[in-house]
């Protein structure tokens, strides 16, 4: 797990593929790794134990608190990369379906008239016959909705162990998907910021 940036109010790092980012079912997570360095340790955002890349993590209860609010209001800017299965129809599009908890099938989601609106902004960079290299902007933060939106018209992202079936999921042993930019707020000296990480694959 690399540190991409510190300081006394926050952590930035490049969370690896296969880390939870809070403890649950293994005793392996972003805050494991963490805890006896940092004596607070605020975790703002996740990411999906496949997904890699950029995470911010507040070191005291007033970054967190201000850092939180930037989360919830949508004031940051998230960038991913992805590799999906198959080739785009377009060089750029908008997905605009609703998600919702697919309950039966816990923690998988879905699109659904009652789901909540969800909005995904992709760009192709690169393709070929059986891949391409998306940019991913999403405009909301609903839970897996980069991988539904792909998912859903036919493109899932590589490796997806959820959404991808057959030669897509076979095609790697991890999710090819990679938070590669965020541009947030300094908690403390309100200055935005910028990071980025390239993706692994």
């Amino acid at each position: 797990m690399q540190i991409l940036y510190q300081d006394k109010h926050l952590l930035v790092i490049n969370k690896p593929s296969g880390l939870l980012s809070q403890p649950g079912s293994l005793n392996d997570s972003v805050t494991h790794r963490l805890q006896n360095e940092f004596p607070f340790l605020g975790v703002v955002h996740r990411l999906d134990q496949g997904t890699s890349g950029i995470m911010v993590i507040a070191l005291n209860q007033k970054a967190l608190s201000h850092l939180a609010k930037q989360f919830q209001f949508r004031s940051t800017f998230k960038v991913y990369e992805a590799e999906v299965f198959g080739q785009l129809p377009l060089i750029k599009g908008r997905i605009d379906l609703p998600l919702r908890c697919d309950w039966p099938n816990r923690p998988k989601q879905e699109v659904h008239t009652e789901g909540k609106p969800s909005v995904t902004h992709w760009q192709c960079i690169e393709s070929s016959a059986k891949r391409s290299r998306v940019q991913l902007i999403p405009h909301t933060g609903r839970s897996h909705q980069l991988r539904v939106h792909l998912a859903s018209i036919g493109r899932p992202i590589i490796g997806d162990y959820f959404y991808a079936q057959g030669e897509a999921l076979a095609m790697s042993p991890r999710l090819h998907l990679h938070a590669k930019r965020l541009v947030i707020n300094h908690p403390i000296t309100n200055q935005r910021i910028e990071f980025k990480c390239d993706a692994p694959f």
